[in-house]
């Protein structure tokens, strides 16, 4: 019996380490994120069932060198990049 992957990515996924939403085998296979109709690459972290992503805010960081952050709410759409993406 072998288990093969879910389809959808997780409801809500962050890139860094330490959160306690970070998933790395969901983030090795690619995720996709379009956010108000516009294909997004700069995503620290999203949540779809709350309409929500957090992106960097430029290049300033806080006092331990983490990149400081700003969340936009808004419709989220999210796919795993390794399957072909469906068409309305």
């Amino acid at each position: 019996m072998t288990d093969t992957p879910p389809a959808t990515p997780p409801d809500r996924i962050a890139s860094h380490p330490s959160s306690p939403f970070y998933n790395a085998e969901a983030l090795e296979r690619g995720i996709g994120v379009r956010f108000k109709d516009a294909e997004r690459t700069d995503v620290d972290e999203y949540c779809i069932s709350e309409g929500w992503i957090r992106v960097a805010l430029g290049k300033k960081v806080d006092r331990k060198g983490a990149a400081l952050t700003i969340k936009l709410t808004g419709p989220v759409e999210v796919w795993y990049r390794d399957l072909p993406k469906e068409i309305d």
